[in-house]
């Protein structure tokens, strides 16, 4: 099979709405998603002729078809768009209309459902990859829940204006929220203090290397010792200093590498895949602690309304386990499961909400938390809910304080920043 060449992008050429650069480097257009896909037909033709696949075969057609899936802009050529965040726009419509039919099937798709996102988190967790699947989730689940507050909550008349607006409110806040703590969680920034030494040397080759031009290049060197003494893959101890090789820089105190997003973040909490697919640090911990608050009080008060609504004149608490002829009109039993999954999503947000407050209270990190248990040099409290180091606690007050005015220290990635998405 002769493979067809497609047109490379000249360096001054702009892109128009559909046409954008594939992985290859070369120029391609939203229309010609199904043509010269030589990945396809060579699988095609190893199976007709009963011939085994290559091990990567399978890898390259699901990189192509990704890479094929855009949408028309009117900036910068078609855009990419993620398979992981289509499932949740589909499947939790469904699933919940669904589980409206009847209380059988409310009680499997409420239980199933938590147990499929954790197995598909645990997956994800282990192959240590980006996925926006759990970030689409939380913002569709946000949102849907809230077109369902408007479209049946509203029209029945248990609601007031004001009421609304509250929830409305909430919902902005969270969002708003949402996005300052998308937007950087405080890089490290390389320093020029911190390196050991420089060595300068020019090249000779031109031939080989005819980009440099002769120029002499700097390099900075900061061990002697190799890559086989190092006692972690990314971090080891220089000077009492840890260094990242990844990313070539000094790591301040409490520091660390995010093997994920590939960065070294100030401060590291931890790399939160569920809410917001990016890293918890420095610059952006007490937004992600709003965020969580927001959504809590936004989900409680929204949950509230519509059991108050839809089983009047019960308990809340009880009223979750026990409200009779809810299933008898279809409205107020959707308005019921919607009820239930928000409070299971409540729940996980106040579990962690919990553990944040109380790590902010002992002055730990998550990361540091779980180093600590690791290493078995801990001070447990109530079976390992309380995980006190004792390295940097320096009192209730003393620890908040710090928290709520630590610096948001400007950053310097040497790779781009991911999606705010």
């Amino acid at each position: 099979m002769k493979k067809q060449h497609k047109k490379v992008l000249e360096p001054e050429e702009t892109l128009c709405c559909c046409e954008y650069v594939d992985r290859h480097g070369g120029k391609s257009h939203v229309a010609a998603c199904c043509c010269d896909c030589e990945d396809l037909d060579e699988a095609c033709d190893r199976w007709l002729k009963r011939e085994q696949q290559r091990p990567d075969s399978l890898s390259r057609l699901a990189a192509t078809v990704t890479d094929r899936i855009r949408l028309p802009w009117l900036w910068g050529g078609a855009r990419k768009l993620e398979l992981s965040v289509v499932p949740p726009l589909v499947l939790l419509p469904v699933l919940l209309r669904l589980a409206s039919l009847h209380f059988l099937l409310g009680m499997v798709v409420l239980t199933a459902l938590p147990g499929l996102v954790l197995w598909y988190y645990y997956v994800t967790h282990r192959k240590k990859g980006r996925t926006l699947f759990f970030l689409s989730l939380a913002l569709f689940s946000l949102l849907y829940t809230y077109y369902l507050f408007l479209t049946e909550m509203f029209p029945r008349g248990d609601v007031s204006p004001a009421q609304l607006g509250v929830v409305t409110l909430g919902v902005v806040l969270t969002l708003a929220a949402l996005i300052h703590t998308k937007r950087e969680p405080g890089h490290v920034r390389p320093q020029l203090a911190d390196t050991h030494s420089t060595v300068t040397y020019h090249r000779t080759s031109l031939d080989r290397e005819p980009t440099l031009n002769g120029h002499r290049e700097i390099v900075t060197v900061a061990s002697r010792a190799g890559s086989s003494e190092q006692t972690r893959a990314e971090q080891r101890e220089i000077g009492g200093k840890s260094w990242c090789s990844v990313c070539k820089v000094v790591l301040p105190a409490r520091a660390g590498h995010c093997r994920i997003c590939g960065v070294c973040v100030l401060r590291l909490d931890h790399h939160c895949v569920c809410r917001i697919n990016s890293c918890v640090g420095q610059a952006n911990h007490r937004s992600f602690l709003m965020t969580l608050l927001f959504f809590l009080l936004t989900s409680l008060y929204g949950v509230s309304l519509v059991l108050h609504s839809v089983c009047p004149g019960q308990n809340l608490p009880i009223a979750l386990l026990y409200c009779p002829g809810v299933y008898n009109e279809y409205s107020s039993a959707l308005c019921f499961t919607c009820a239930w999954y928000c409070s299971i999503v409540t729940g996980g947000i106040l579990h962690l909400l919990v553990l944040q407050l109380i790590n902010v209270s002992y002055n730990v990190t998550e990361r540091e938390a779980r180093i600590a248990l690791r290493e078995k040099t801990h001070h447990s409290i109530l079976w390992g809910l309380i995980v006190n180091t004792g390295t940097y606690t320096r009192g209730f007050r003393d620890n908040w304080e710090e928290f709520l005015t630590m610096g948001n220290r400007p950053f310097s990635s040497t790779r781009p920043l991911t999606d705010l998405v």
